[in-house]
């Protein structure tokens, strides 16, 4: 390790403990409790992941009332935006998603406030770099590519209505997707929600191409929940999928183009895919993406035949029309004659 190393993490140690004794300090015992738990889980001093009965704690703690709510997810944020390191980064990110996962309805709604329009919990951290060595370099990338995926996380469950973090391991049962019945969501909702999921894949497909960091425990455990989220966000495609299958000869064909489009943008992120999660290949996903799409393509191609069809008789009878009245002027000349 490099003296430049060794010297930024005792500097950053004793940013940890300033910040306990400013924690402790506070007269308020109850958000201090909380401020000294989320510091403790987002320390300088290791690279890995907060511990589970810290993740716990920050999670149970906004169960029970909104001030403490509202301490978790500024804390967080307030640390998050504050730091250059990207482990801290990375943690505070993580814990961000695990309440995304596992936090109750009013935890949830309040940590996903505004991201789109820069709310106050906007995570906007594209511009976060940390060039003090290669691998710092490189996990900058992550966090860079973690905030993104969980600010698109936030804007599709608000497309949606409904959180894409799944609360508990989801099973897709593809037998229960198929006997699914059609809701009353109206065409442009069901483009518009495929769209953001969609979005929401590409986001995921997005990730860093460094090995090594992988083999980091914290960007590890990382893999594990955006593999949920992904997981999730199969199921929900394949549910709008399926309701819109039998309405597909109703839908305009500026929304057929569309879907057709979305879908073919979603099958050419299958590779990375598969390469980010090889035991999630989930092949049967595939498939029905895949006939879906042609159901569709196939919709697509006899509405453009019949209108070419439906245009060739039209110019021909214009021709007609035409030759008819021509054809009786010129017998009208004649007689003149």
């Amino acid at each position: 390790m490099s003296s430049k190393r060794k010297l930024r993490d005792i500097i950053g140690i004793l940013k940890d403990k300033a910040s306990l004794i400013k924690a402790n300090l506070s007269t308020k015992r109850g958000i201090s409790s909380i401020q000294v738990t989320v510091i403790r889980a987002t320390t300088h001093a290791s690279a890995s992941p907060p511990r589970n009965h810290r993740i716990s704690a920050i999670i149970s703690a906004g169960d029970h009332s909104l001030p403490a709510i509202y301490a978790c997810i500024n804390t967080i944020m307030d640390r998050l935006h504050s730091t250059n390191n990207p482990y801290v980064a990375l943690k505070c990110l993580f814990i961000f998603h695990n309440i995304m996962a596992k936090g109750s309805l009013l935890y949830k709604d309040h940590a996903s406030f505004s991201p789109s329009s820069g709310g106050h919990n906007s995570l906007n951290l594209s511009g976060f770099y940390d060039k003090s060595d290669v691998e710092t370099r490189q996990l900058s990338s992550w966090v860079r590519w973690y905030a993104n995926v969980l600010e698109r996380n936030m804007i599709t469950s608000r497309t949606l209505g409904s959180y894409i973090s799944p609360s508990s391991r989801l099973s897709i049962n593809f037998d229960k997707i198929a006997s699914h019945k059609e809701n009353n969501t109206g065409f442009s909702n069901s483009v518009t929600e495929l769209e953001s999921l969609v979005c929401m894949v590409e986001g995921i497909c997005d990730a860093p191409e460094s090995q090594y960091c992988q083999k980091i425990d914290l960007v590890h455990e990382i893999m594990i929940l955006v593999a949920e989220d992904y997981r999730s966000t199969q199921y929900h495609i394949l549910i709008r999928l399926v309701e819109l299958t039998g309405r597909v000869s109703r839908l305009s064909y500026l929304d057929l183009s569309e879907l057709i489009l979305c879908l073919t943008r979603l099958e050419g992120c299958r590779k990375k895919l598969n390469e980010l999660f090889m035991r999630r290949k989930n092949d049967l996903f595939w498939e029905m993406v895949s006939q879906k799409k042609m159901e569709m393509e196939k919709v697509k191609y006899e509405r453009e035949r019949q209108s070419f069809l439906l245009w060739n008789v039209d110019e021909n009878s214009a021709e007609l029309t035409w030759s008819s009245q021509s054809f009786g002027k010129n017998q009208l000349l004649v007689a003149a004659v």
